[in-house]
């Protein structure tokens, strides 16, 4: 239960929506299930209310950016992760593996923008490779790139390395639109028989739904 703060405040708690509204401009694969998957690991405990709906404070988001920013940049198994947040639970300020020196407390730093160059350093692309990604529409053609752009990129490469190059996924980006437009026009008619515009929490989480019925799609595809 959450404790009253002084001057009788209880600190907010947000719902699985409004937690991934807060944390899918750095981290664009985030859904539910996953939210789910790290809970059940025991990485992150959110609050119940009476009738068993999850609800998160402030420092599990922060917590969980650690978790998704380790996972990400780190590479780090969930084991290894489990470890480093004992420890920071402890008071102590461990050192990441890998990363020469880097602490834990260090990485929750605010989000930012990259720019080409720093983005071909952090994933080892070439301007061409970036070039065919922003060709195909896949990253913005801009002159930088939000941080998730990392995650993509290296997504991108790792399907390159296995011959599914940017160009051959024009139209994924396409079926992505055709979803954001079909997002956007179930969020608008909500919004006018509600008589209170829908905002970008909602769009999102439906999202999200949109990514657990596309996986699971897949994965029966794939046998």
């Amino acid at each position: 239960m959450a404790v009253a703060r002084a001057g009788g405040r209880a600190p907010e708690l947000l719902s699985i929506g409004q937690v991934l509204a807060r944390l899918q401009d750095d981290f664009a694969d985030l859904t539910p299930s996953k939210l789910r998957f790290l809970e059940e690991q025991g990485l992150v405990t959110p609050e119940r209310t009476p009738s068993g709906y999850r609800k998160f404070s402030q420092e599990h988001i922060e917590r969980l950016r650690l978790i998704l920013t380790l996972q990400r940049e780190h590479y780090l198994p969930l084991k290894v992760i489990a470890e480093l947040l004992e420890e920071l639970d402890a008071g102590r300020d461990p050192i990441i593996p890998g990363a020469a020196p880097r602490s834990a407390s260090t990485i929750l730093a605010p989000r930012r923008v990259l720019s080409s160059e720093e983005l071909r350093r952090a994933t080892g692309a070439s301007s061409r490779f970036l070039g065919e990604a922003i060709a195909a529409g896949l990253l913005p053609a801009a002159e930088v790139f939000p941080h998730d752009a990392v995650a993509q990129v290296t997504a991108l490469l790792r399907l390159a390395e296995q011959g599914i190059t940017p160009r051959h996924l024009r139209a994924l980006r396409v079926a992505a639109e055709r979803e954001a437009e079909l997002i956007a026009h179930a969020v608008s008619v909500r919004g006018h028989k509600s008589g209170s515009p829908a905002g970008t929490e909602e769009a999102l989480e439906l999202a999200a739904h949109l990514e657990t019925v596309r996986s699971g799609v897949l994965r029966r595809r794939l046998g």
